[in-house]
């Protein structure tokens, strides 16, 4: 099958990376003839860097490798489609996958079916690498970790007592400001909602 690929005229073919449960795309990187041999051959993805010249096994020096399950050519036989079992975050960024920079969403039809706080972490993640004039996410990350802590802090306390006071309307607001400040903690200190997962996988079943 590989020398039916049409490989661009610098011997590349792009490959979009695709989750094998949540179908979720986590990346695009460019594969050429040896890298997709290394792939199959390893079970682990390997591309091309365009910009080092060399190849690059994905997770080789982060530990988050990426299982491949299946790999599948479109109709023009010049797109890659690899699908993974991931044992980590896709982006450099700590983020699961590397598309957070949102461009557009109609929120009627697509936030109702997405898990709203992924969303959420994802629209951080984008001003952390891409600031926006006025955005209050941006005023935490240039204030600092001291300045997001006092949020959190702050927050757990009117949690407490919104929770002492047994009022369940100013409760799930205020949790919601925690959620909202513990997810910017995150971002900050490049913890993704992944890892959190994962630690808590781990204690499920003690």
């Amino acid at each position: 099958m590989v020398m039916k690929i049409k490989f661009d005229d610098k011997g590349l073919i792009p490959a979009i990376v695709q989750d094998v449960q949540s179908k979720k795309v986590l990346m695009c990187a460019y594969m050429n003839e040896e890298s997709i041999e290394k792939t199959m051959t390893t079970g682990n993805t390997h591309f091309y860097s365009r910009s080092r010249k060399c190849l690059w096994n994905k997770g080789e020096t982060s530990g988050n490798y990426q299982i491949v399950k299946r790999m599948s050519l479109d109709c023009d036989l010049d797109c890659m489609l690899i699908e993974v079992e991931t044992l980590g975050n896709s982006c450099h960024t700590g983020s699961e996958s590397c598309f957070f920079n949102e461009v557009y969403v109609n929120r009627d039809e697509y936030l109702d079916k997405e898990d709203i706080i992924i969303r959420l972490y994802e629209r951080i993640m984008s001003r952390k690498y891409n600031p926006k004039e006025g955005s209050y996410t941006n005023y935490l990350f240039e204030k600092g970790a001291d300045k997001i802590l006092k949020k959190v802090g702050e927050e757990t306390s009117e949690v407490i007592i919104a929770a002492k006071n047994d009022d369940k309307g100013e409760m799930i607001y205020e949790i919601s400001d925690l959620l909202y400040h513990v997810l910017v903690l995150m971002a900050d200190k490049g913890i993704s909602i992944e890892d959190i997962k994962r630690e808590i996988k781990k204690r499920y079943d003690k």
